[in-house]
């Protein structure tokens, strides 16, 4: 077993180092156009880069108060650092993989299962994809009250489009809340298999997955249930955390505008001021690029949705290009650390 999942592990890393090589050969400027921007953002790129220690950070707490919240009683144990490395090498792995970045889970999975039982590492992981994606919908839900402040003061234009937009991401996040609602009350890991089961050529494996693994499913579920019903406190710390780390990754895009003299006429308003649009052009291009998330390292949409992201708040389509390969460069780099971390003992 141990050198399966050595194996797995090789396999991981492989996925990772390839993902890494892929990007460098697919940014849309030339390596002279690249080093041009490397050089434009100076000594911005520190910041940039290392904000992304705290966002972790902050994601990893988010994590460890779920994994505690499954093991407290149990005597089992897992420390801050163990929990840290595992959330930057996840999300290294996410970036690198497709279908909305699953890549990260099972690796999880397998290195937590290493220091708790296989039923506490799987719905831990579950329930911090779960709260993850929950935090996002939050995050874009509250943009949207963001925006419409900043239009009623006339600092962003309001029309009959852009209503329209907005209205539909009501929708879309309300339609989440229910769903998610739901999961957190009945669980949502025997309903995903019988969904899965809907999918052409997979109704066998399906069936034939939920007969053999039907009480260890049924006992993730009941734990992913029982976060919400019995350890309130646990679950509304982790979604603040997570909820948290966007509004925290929001000032990565405020280093830059900074760098391009964007101050909204400076001082703390204007600081303000400029660092809510930063939060808009992160909430909108975060929506762009899960919506279309099967994409591998989602080539090509986050680039987009930066540049539209941008020009929508007036700002050029330049900054968007700028911003969007710097945050590009943050990715390949973080996910050398992500593969580093991963073969530390």
């Amino acid at each position: 077993m141990k050198w399966t999942k050595q194996r797995l592990n090789n396999l991981f890393f492989i996925v990772g180092v390839a993902a890494c090589v892929v990007m460098l050969f697919t940014f849309d400027v030339s390596f002279v156009e690249l080093w041009q921007h490397l050089c434009h953002a100076g000594y911005w790129l520190i910041p940039i880069i290392g904000v992304w220690v705290l966002i972790y950070a902050i994601n990893a707490w988010a994590w460890q108060t779920i994994i505690q919240s499954k093991i407290r009683g149990t005597g089992e144990h897992v420390s801050f650092w163990r929990v840290y490395r595992l959330t930057i090498t996840g999300y290294a792995l996410n970036y690198a993989t497709p279908v909305g970045g699953l890549g990260g889970e099972p690796y999880r999975i397998m290195e937590l299962s290493k220091d708790v039982s296989k039923q506490h590492a799987t719905s831990s992981v579950i329930l911090y994809a779960m709260m993850h994606f929950f935090a996002h919908f939050w995050f874009w839900f509250s943009s949207i009250f963001i925006y419409l402040a900043l239009a009623a003061v006339g600092d962003l234009p309001i029309n009959t489009t852009i209503t329209t937009l907005l209205g539909i991401v009501i929708v879309f996040c309300s339609v989440a809340f229910y769903i998610f609602s739901r999961g957190y009350r009945k669980g949502l890991v025997v309903k995903t298999i019988r969904w899965i089961g809907h999918v052409p050529g997979l109704k066998g494996w399906a069936a034939r997955f939920q007969k053999k693994h039907a009480e260890a499913l049924q006992n993730i579920d009941q734990q992913i249930a029982a976060l919400h019903a019995e350890d309130k406190r646990a679950f509304y710390r982790s979604l603040l955390l997570e909820y948290l780390s966007r509004i925290v990754q929001s000032s990565e895009v405020l280093f830059m505008l900074l760098l391009f003299g964007i101050d909204n006429g400076g001082g703390l308003a204007g600081l303000a001021l400029t660092y809510l649009h930063s939060i808009l052009i992160v909430s909108f291009t975060t929506l762009f690029a899960n919506l279309i998330g099967f994409l591998p390292m989602q080539l090509g949409v986050q680039e987009g949705g930066f540049v539209l992201s941008i020009a929508a708040l007036g700002l050029s389509a330049a900054l968007g290009i700028f911003v969007s390969i710097i945050c590009r460069v943050r990715e390949i780099i973080w996910i050398a650390i992500g593969m580093l971390l991963m073969r530390l003992p």
